[in-house]
């Protein structure tokens, strides 16, 4: 493998191909599941399931809730052969892209390392889909339950046979870029470097408008030019020669580089689809290089997800979308302090406790951290870790009062976030938050936290879980029985599925955005379950509590 002449934008596997790509490994297969019932039907090409989803609106009527159950049915089906996939990301060389291209290889050459504490062997622990499991039902000769692989519900890309590739602003090849990160112990990139090292980045886009002055010196591998409407072509270019190349059936394109500053949404020029094309033709200085990538994207029929706060999706990038029937998601992903955050929030104000106060206070000092240091970068960061809490202190008019007419929000804990720039600590970032809430008879309650994580060995497998749950829900396609609607159609273009794993989660306009986990969580595993024609079991447990 290291004697391979380098090829840029993709990844070393066990199997070179003519072209300059690769191919890799056979797909491990799950323990599969079978539904016997009327509801769901198998067939060589699709599963189709028939679900029941059941409602209930309330209107407020004399000061009385009316409530009135509701039930529409709904026909699922999944594609059940897993296509050939490439995961693309921009900011291949950067801490996130290295880590989670050495996990992939390390997983599938199987290579284990020594540590202080013995043999480490690799894994996908902090995947959702390779790492935790959802309770299917009840085993009836014992009663007791029966969990199985998230990864096995349905058909799903396994990690291993993902083929790596993107851009960046750096030229370093993988296995540079790895030590440079300072992530993954001496010993394994040791054992990786001649894997990583063929793989080099592709040139991306460099507006330095949009990122903190401190990473110019990175940027030694650049698509040339100002001529936007250049850039978007030479970036559909790169992705359909990826997809050729590697013989590809499907590829999903993953921002995973530095978080941009905001872009302003101006009236004729990022407001709708044709605007924003328009003004991708006029190298107008609002348009972003992430949207770019994401319309690059979204042209070439490729999922896009941004793991970054900034505002990627501007409305005229989610009307292009719309009008492609292409998918995009994010933003930023929710690795470690938010995840707890948004757990705790819950817990409090569920618990009838009322937090008047989060106060949260990071440093890091990875480049991630290090562009974040820039006054712009960090208020993009502010945003998408400001609005977590938002809609569980929504719920609960009891503790806060409910927004007037006129008003953003309505009664809200103050919450502060800080993000400093430690160049000593490297990639592993300290997190401390501090939780001072009102309880009872007027009482004080303080809860303080204190997190400690390796960033980029958080990030990683979000980005895989991100990426193969998008590919999956390309299979997925609906119909409403009943409806004069009779083909299946895909389903909506803004992937609102993949809250789970992100800070600011995009839906579709006009919903309600949820931060909670659990229920980020559980809308996961039950539209899951729908498609397999399987009603969502809660935890009433009937069986429990009756003769």
């Amino acid at each position: 493998m290291a004697n391979q002449t380098p090829t840029p934008g993709y990844s070393g596997t066990q199997t070179p191909t003519s072209n300059g790509g690769v191919h890799p490994t056979a797909a491990r297969a799950d323990v599969p599941i079978v539904v016997e019932s009327e509801r769901t039907k198998y067939t060589e090409e699709f599963i189709t399931s028939t679900f029941d989803y059941h409602g209930q609106t309330v209107t407020n009527e004399g000061g009385v809730y009316k409530v009135r159950p509701t039930k529409k049915t709904f026909e699922f089906r999944t594609e059940r052969k897993v296509p050939r996939t490439g995961l693309m990301m921009v900011g291949l060389g950067g801490n996130n892209g290295t880590t989670l291209t050495a996990t992939i290889l390390a997983n599938r050459h199987n290579i284990t390392w020594r540590t202080k504490s013995g043999i480490q062997t690799p894994n996908y622990i902090g995947s959702v889909l390779r790492a935790s499991t959802l309770r299917l039902g009840v085993d009836p000769i014992n009663g007791s339950d029966v969990h199985v692989p998230l990864s096995s519900v349905l058909p799903t890309v396994h990690p291993n046979d993902l083929v790596i590739g993107g851009w960046d602003i750096s030229s370093a090849p993988l296995d540079k870029a790895m030590a440079r990160a300072e992530v993954l112990p001496w010993d394994l990139q040791r054992q990786l470097a001649p894997l990583m090292a063929p793989i080099h980045p592709l040139p991306s886009i460099y507006y330095p408008d949009f990122i903190a002055a401190n990473q110019e010196e990175r940027a030694d591998n650049l698509i040339p030019g100002e001529d936007k409407q250049a850039h978007l072509e030479k970036l559909r270019a790169d992705i359909r020669q990826f997809k050729e190349a590697n013989g590809l059936d499907k590829v999903i394109v993953f921002w995973t580089a530095n978080t941009e500053r905001f872009s302003e949404v101006l009236e004729g020029i990022n407001d709708t689809a044709e605007n924003l094309l328009e003004a991708i033709k006029c190298s107008h200085e609002e348009v972003s290089p992430s949207t770019l990538f994401a319309v690059a994207s979204i042209l070439e029929g490729c999922p896009f997800i941004n793991g970054a706060p900034q505002n990627t999706f501007v409305p005229g990038c989610i009307k292009l979308a719309e009008q492609h029937k292409s998918f995009i998601g994010g933003d930023d992903l929710k690795s470690g302090q938010t995840k707890v955050k948004s757990v705790l929030t819950e817990f409090l104000v569920n618990a009838g406790i009322k937090p008047l106060s989060i106060a949260s206070y990071n440093h890091l000092g990875n480049n991630d951290g290090r562009n974040l240091s820039a006054e712009k970068q960090f208020r993009s960061k502010e945003i998408s870790k400001s609005s977590v809490v938002d809609d569980m202190v929504a719920a609960n008019h009891l503790l806060f009062r409910p927004k007037a007419e006129g008003e953003a929000k309505g009664e809200h804990p103050n919450h502060l976030v800080v993000i400093k720039y430690m160049p000593a600590v490297g990639d592993s970032k300290r997190a401390i938050d501090e939780y001072y809430s009102e309880i009872c008879m007027g009482g004080r309650s303080v809860i303080n936290i204190f997190n400690e994580c390796e960033d980029s060995l958080l990030a990683s497998p979000l980005i895989l879980d991100l990426s193969i749950l998008a590919e999956l829900l390309t299979r997925i396609e609906y119909r409403e029985v009943g409806k004069e609607q009779t083909e299946f159609a895909p389903l909506y273009t803004v992937l609102s599925l993949l809250s789970y794993m992100l800070k600011a989660p995009l839906v579709k306009p006009g919903t309600d955005v949820v931060n909670a986990l659990g229920r980020q969580r559980n809308a996961l595993e039950l539209f899951m379950k729908a498609c397999l024609g399987l009603e969502g079991q809660g935890d009433l447990l009937l069986e429990s509590r009756v003769w």
